[in-house]
């Protein structure tokens, strides 16, 4: 898609399965890294070998189900490697031990569990203290933010951030400054 667009990505991580014959022949070889294994997607590859503070993550959402599945479950499996996944309307984050964000009254703040995982919260219109969640069970859709800074002091890994796709700007200063 990048190529397609006019612009030359800096690397191509995968096993290049998807990428097709004419796109890989106008990507410079030393841009190219393949990895030859299929027990995970390109995206869990990417995320394993890129070192940066943050990865801004595009065209893993809307297509293939399973695929965006298995991104979020990267998010969690490799949380030490912050990422936002952004989609045409949301963007989605792995929430780190404490996070603080600044959200204008009545955003969208959805949480949703991929393992068992408790918290504490400031800035919400429903607070999630004393709530147990779990992917088989309670999940946070539709919180929404008060004006005050919410924050979020998570137990343990496991609970992912859903916010609208407009409040990218808010979300890299609080995820790289950690």
């Amino acid at each position: 898609m990048a190529i397609k667009a006019g612009l030359m990505p800096t690397a191509v991580i995968g096993d290049f399965d998807s990428l097709g014959a004419e796109a890989m022949a106008r990507i410079p070889a030393n841009r190219l890294h393949r990895i030859d294994e299929q027990d995970c997607t390109d995206f869990d590859k990417a995320l394993r070998h890129i070192l940066t503070p943050l990865v801004l993550a595009v065209g893993f959402t809307g297509a293939r189900l399973d695929h965006e599945l298995a991104v979020y479950n990267a998010l969690v499996r490799l949380a030490d490697r912050p990422a936002v996944v952004i989609g045409e309307h949301d963007i989605c984050f792995h929430a780190p031990a404490t996070l603080r964000l600044d959200l204008p009254a009545g955003t969208r703040v959805s949480l949703f569990p991929m393992t068992k995982v408790t918290g504490q919260s400031t800035g919400l219109r429903w607070p999630i203290g004393g709530l147990g969640f779990a992917p088989d069970g309670r999940v946070g859709t539709s919180n929404a933010a008060t004006g005050d800074p919410v924050t979020l002091t998570m137990d343990g890994p496991g609970m992912l951030v859903i916010l609208p796709r407009l409040m990218l700007r808010a979300v890299i200063p609080a995820l790289v400054r950690g």
